[in-house]
């Protein structure tokens, strides 16, 4: 028996030697553990509105950092309740808890149980593996040791309270409770907090959403763990034990149908891109980790205008050309396989704004059903069947694509009611709306194009595109300051441009309308956007003069070659560009940068840049002198009240509204610029590829009705702006004038217009 006793004392101490030994050996292998003393969660980018809306977001992770302190005592206690109840008290291993999980391992022949505290669940998420071996354990354990040495308990927690994954990409338990409950932890009951607490151990499996039986189950033992440790009493166990499970429950066909129809609540996915793009030129790949905040100043009033104003008029435009037939086709003559290939179809094609993917499933002439989910089919109006008539024809014409059973379309909802569906297409032309306050430079309202998730391209930094007669107002800027005024007579009759003149070959110009109604003042000429007129003014004021001049407004003359179709637009411009030339007539003569990102913030609310944009008022900033501001703005005003933009001022009923239409060569682009209130914005429509958009289609009849949509809610109970007069402008007869005319005038200009057969033409075609 001694000798049986002195072996086994041997052998145990000679184990003891040996974990000792392999542990030590174990320990001093160990990583620093800087991530934690230095502890920095990967939260990702948001984008907010200026009126405090989510318009982004931007990171592989959703997470909320929450200090410890901020979290309610209920929530903390439900967590240790479910995790380690002697989390406070242990060192950061439980020895009955490990020897526990070793039985169970033995007995069953498998590594199921861990037997894991708060700090080894800490210690595996940050450097180890998930693998299940014992190896991996000791090092666990030798881990937790080291994280208790360097680190508080209360510091373990709020780590552990912010990493742990909870499922559907939510990393800790704020952002998991606006995952599963729509609010945050300040505002759940102790049982939303009790499923919460129990969703670490396998957050898939106790999903409230998705499995909402085996979630009460592991709530209920929960609630029982705090009862049992006196965090709650028993009539605080039995009432929340006994409350239904409340998540926000996964979404029906009908009620995702519902959403997908919906105008988003803040459509601002170009924006928010934007932001993200500059933000990222900073911060690089911190950009989606750190916690950063962006507040652009996007209103969302007025930002879902702009994009409810462009989606509704391209859908108008694009259906007036006729219906280009569906957009593909799934084989559903198999019934029992039918259900599953609509499916399959459906969640290939991407849902665009008001429109959603369907497959027909009957078609004829005289009705068409199809299917808009597995499960739910509609019968499309009877303005389907002529928008596809032929489509829909018995014998469709060569190269026109039948709609047959099996064609993927979309719909739409119809009719005053939205009670009806109807036939749908993505418009295949693209647009570009950006407005702003003139006087800060704060973007109100940025749409890129039709559908950011069908197309990424933001049209209003990133397209070039020729500007048409949207730009003739520099020209006409750029005159004043030469010696012209809005009384100066200018011919509107056929010219010829000798080659000469043009570094090209003998250019024939012509006025959208084909007519010539001889001379006219400058006013009336830019009113009805007079092409001749304005090439006659470029010839007296020289096409190198004003290509210097127009870079006052932010142009840069690489784009705007020094030749005479620069006068009518034929240079390339952003519709952020036209957006900045603007503010300067608006705003009295400033150059105020457009901007869109008003701070950027930290996780923790720190500033981290804080824009400080020149305003007007600043006399650094200076463009144009402000008499030649007002005699523009006045002109502008004109093409508003009786010119190729009198229904903006007819429809919305004010007297501050100025701007200027533009149709470039062949109606590639189409424009309108303007302002009214403190409200400065800029609208395009063309296509990607350039190519006409219809023969008589103009920048009046395209472009304008978005502007004006827009404004009836950008300027709703907003005053009219009342511009006052500079002494350095006089009225004489209803008319503006300098008050000290320009040195030398007209006949300097004249006089310095090179040769004499050039001076002959000039004098001549002008006056």
């Amino acid at each position: 028996m001694k000798w049986f006793l002195g072996i086994s004392a041997a052998g145990v101490l000679s184990g003891i030697l040996l974990a000792v030994f392999v542990f030590a050996f174990i320990y001093r292998q160990l990583p620093p553990i800087d991530t934690l003393t230095d502890y920095r969660p990967k939260v990702p980018l948001r984008v907010w509105s200026a009126d405090g809306k989510l318009i982004g977001e931007f990171g592989e992770e959703r997470r909320d950092f929450v200090r410890l302190k901020d979290i309610p005592p209920y929530v903390k206690n439900a967590i240790l309740a479910a995790e380690d109840a002697g989390f406070y008290e242990h060192p950061g291993i439980e020895i009955t808890g490990i020897a526990r999980a070793a039985i169970i391992n033995v007995l069953t022949g498998r590594r199921g149980q861990g037997g894991s505290t708060i700090t080894q669940q800490v210690a595996r998420n940050f450097f180890l593996s998930s693998e299940r071996t014992y190896t991996r354990k000791l090092y666990e354990i030798a881990m937790s040791f080291k994280i208790e040495q360097q680190l508080t308990k209360d510091e373990i927690l709020e780590i552990y309270l912010n990493q742990i994954y909870l499922g559907q990409r939510s990393y800790g338990f704020a952002s998991a409770a606006r995952t599963y409950f729509g609010r945050s932890l300040a505002e759940l009951s102790v049982g939303e907090a009790a499923t919460l607490a129990g969703l670490p151990v396998a957050p898939s499996a106790y999903n409230p959403i998705v499995n909402p039986t085996r979630a009460t189950m592991r709530k209920n033992y929960v609630l029982r763990r705090m009862y049992d440790l006196g965090y709650i009493d028993e009539l605080t166990y039995v009432t929340e034990k006994s409350q239904p499970m409340q998540t926000r429950r996964a979404a029906t066909e009908e009620e995702q149908i519902a959403r997908n129809l919906k105008n988003d609540r803040v459509s601002a996915h170009y924006a928010a891109e934007l932001a993200r793009m500059l933000v990222y030129d900073i911060f690089k790949d911190e950009t989606y980790s750190r916690g950063i905040n962006v507040y652009t100043t996007i209103r969302t009033d007025e930002q879902n205008a702009a994009v409810e104003a462009v989606r509704r008029h391209l859908i108008a435009y694009d259906r007036k050309y006729g219906y280009r037939g569906p957009e593909g086709f799934v084989d559903i003559s198999k019934p029992e396989e039918r259900a599953k290939a609509i499916r399959t179809a459906l969640s290939k094609t991407a849902s665009s704004p008001f429109m959603l993917p369907a497959v027909v499933l009957e078609a004829d002439s005289k009705h068409v059903v199809a299917a808009i989910s597995p499960s739910i089919t509609v019968t499309l109006d009877k303005e389907s069947l002529k928008f596809g008539r032929r489509h829909l024809a018995a014998k469709p014409a060569k190269n026109i694509t039948p709609l047959r059973p099996g064609s993927i379309i979309r719909v739409m909802r119809s009719g005053k009611k939205n009670e009806q569906w109807t036939l749908a297409q993505v418009p295949q032309v693209e647009t570009a709306f950006v407005a702003a306050d003139y006087n800060t430079g704060a973007v109100r309202a940025l749409v890129g194009g039709f559908d950011f998730n069908l197309n990424m391209f933001n049209h209003v930094t990133q397209a070039w595109r020729q500007p048409g007669s949207s730009f003739k107002p520099f020209i006409y800027s750029a005159a004043l300051d030469k010696g012209f005024s809005p009384t100066t007579i200018v011919n509107d009759a056929p010219i010829s441009i000798d080659p000469k003149l043009t570094g090209n070959r003998l250019w024939e110009p012509k006025n959208y309308d084909g007519r010539f109604d001889g001379p006219m003042p400058l006013r009336k000429a830019l009113e009805k956007s007079k092409n001749l007129v304005t090439i006659r003014v470029m010839q007296a004021i020289t096409p190198a003069y004003a290509q210097e001049y127009v870079t006052k407004f932010g142009f840069a003359p690489e784009n705007h070659p020094a030749n005479l179709p620069m006068a009518l637009g034929a240079g390339s411009v952003t519709p952020w560009q036209m957006l900045g030339g603007y503010m300067v007539f608006a705003n009295g003569g400033y150059r105020v940068q457009p901007y869109l990102i008003d701070r950027v913030t930290d996780a923790d609310g720190r500033t981290l840049m804080q824009a400080t944009n020149r305003q007007a008022g600043d006399e650094s900033i200076r463009a144009i002198d402000e008499r030649n501001a007002y005699i523009m703005n006045s002109l502008l005003h004109g093409v508003a009240v009786r010119g190729t933009a009198a229904r903006a001022t007819r429809l919305l009923k004010r007297d501050d509204i100025a701007g200027k239409t533009g149709t470039s060569n062949d109606s590639h682009d189409a424009w309108f610029c303007g302002y009214a209130g403190n409200t400065v914005a800029v609208g395009w429509m063309g296509y990607d590829t350039p190519r006409p958009l219809g023969a008589r289609e103009t920048g009046g009849g395209l472009v304008l009705p978005i502007w004006i949509d827009f404004m009836k809610a950008a300027l709703k109970d907003e005053p009219e702006a009342v511009r006052v007069q500079p002494e350095t402008v006089i009225e004489r007869d209803g008319e503006l004038f300098y008050r000290d005319p320009v040195k030398g005038g007209t006949e300097g200009l004249l006089g310095a217009s090179g040769d004499a057969e050039t001076r002959d033409l000039v004098r001549d075609q002008i006056f």
